[in-house]
């Protein structure tokens, strides 16, 4: 969408964590929290946890089955410190969700492959850490964008637009009716008619709309569980600032939630991103997150009381004193899908049920992964699925030869030919 040109690696990728009331340097050489070596953990675990870990290979093979938690595994094999203090935080920043209920399978399936036929968790992590080094990959793991990921939807949606879309905004739609033909697609403004359509919605938006043609893939969409957080950004003078050593260098930090503070994490945007810093030199930025899966009162704070209790975790933190020159607190209601033991097979059953309806797929965070990569993914699988419906083909369709809807309520996106569809 013509954005490569503003990718940006990390600045510094040197986060931390804080435990036991002290930032600590986040361990290296784990997948997701779960470590390949133990002396790495030293300052982050007790005496008693890093004892626990040198059990491992006294202990009988943990049987997985077709899915376990992630906590639940890890702690049954290294000691439920290293799940509190290193797996919960680092599952908690991407899922918002909680360790011992988050699918191994789903949210790290790498490693789920890697202990199906049991043995040491220990020599499964360095089998993927040895198998990452003979790849010899070069390069940033992830990458930002100059201006902000919020740059990249208004890019996409520019692109639509060049490619023939039409992208309707502050339109929901109230219903789909499959057709002799293909689909209608009510909305509070009248009806569309479409050869294909790809459901990019929320589970809860999808299952409501899919509760008439397909009433088992709805039902099970209703199971789709969801997390709500908070953003709290703050700007500060760096003059404010100048001399805190624990605002320099650093990344951010995670919180492990058995810590019991309120904020889960915190980003120095200023140190994180080069265009950050360069935008407001004289400023330094940085952002908290509030809010895990079951923990959502804080969320019916005013911003105010964010602001407050997020400052009041920052100093304990940093001994960052300084009053923000400005603030913004920025709600992800039902932000986060969660990704239960199972989570799998409800996807393949919720597939399944919508592949018998013909040009119809769902995409989007629910299923396959909540990165954007993997949406982009879900969103191609889902593409391809619906051409391949529509022509018997699995090559792209050419454009002008059908009529497609993308649906990400309360965008509607329409185009001619499945490459301004997708």
């Amino acid at each position: 969408v013509g954005l490569s040109g503003r990718l940006q690696p990390p600045a510094t990728a040197t986060a931390s964590l804080w435990t036991r009331d002290a930032l600590r340097p986040m361990p290296k050489g784990h997948v997701m929290g779960v470590p390949g070596d133990p002396a790495a953990l030293e300052g982050v675990l007790s005496p008693e946890g890093l004892a626990r870990i040198a059990q491992e290979r006294d202990l009988t093979p943990t049987p997985v089955g077709d899915d376990v938690a992630v906590g639940a595994y890890v702690a049954d094999r290294l000691g439920r410190e290293v799940v509190d203090r290193l797996v919960e935080p680092l599952l908690g920043g991407v899922y918002a969700g909680d360790a011992y209920r988050i699918s191994l399978r789903a949210a790290v399936p790498q490693l789920f492959e890697e202990v199906q036929e049991g043995g040491p968790l220990l020599d499964a992590v360095r089998r993927i850490q040895e198998r990452a080094a003979a790849r010899q990959q070069t390069g940033p793991v992830f990458q930002g964008l100059q201006g902000g990921i919020g740059t990249l939807p208004g890019a996409v949606g520019d692109a639509v637009r060049a490619g023939g879309g039409e992208i309707l905004t502050e339109t929901p739609v109230l219903g789909l009716t499959r057709t002799a033909t293909g689909w209608t697609v009510r909305t509070d403004t009248g009806t569309i008619t479409a050869d294909g359509i790809v459901l990019a919605t929320p589970a809860w938006s999808a299952s409501a709309l899919l509760a008439a043609e397909s009433p088992a893939a709805s039902t099970e969409l209703t199971g789709v569980e969801y997390a709500s957080m908070a953003l709290v950004t703050m700007a500060f003078r760096r003059a404010d600032i100048e001399g805190l050593e624990a605002l320099r260098g650093r990344s951010g930090f995670l919180v492990p939630p058995v810590d019991g503070r309120t904020i889960k994490a915190s980003t120095f945007s200023s140190n994180k991103w080069q265009w950050v810093a360069d935008a407001a030199p004289d400023l330094f930025v940085l952002r908290t997150s509030v809010g895990r899966y079951g923990e959502e009162d804080h969320l019916h704070r005013e911003d105010g009381e964010l602001v407050a209790v997020s400052l009041r975790d920052l100093r304990e933190a940093t001994g960052l004193a300084a009053r923000p020159v400005d603030t913004e607190v920025t709600r992800w209601i039902g932000g986060l899908p969660q990704y239960p033991v199972g989570h799998h097979t409800r996807v393949a059953r919720i597939r399944d049920e919508v592949a018998k309806l013909p040009a119809l797929r769902v995409c989007g965070a629910a299923y396959d992964g909540v990165g954007i990569p993997a949406c982009i993914a879900s969103a191609q699988r889902a593409a391809d699925e619906i051409a391949r419906d529509l022509t018997g083909k699995t090559t792209s369709v050419p454009a002008g030869e059908i009529t497609s809807e993308i649906i990400a309520t309360p965008t509607l996106v329409r185009g001619t030919g499945s490459e301004a569809g997708q």
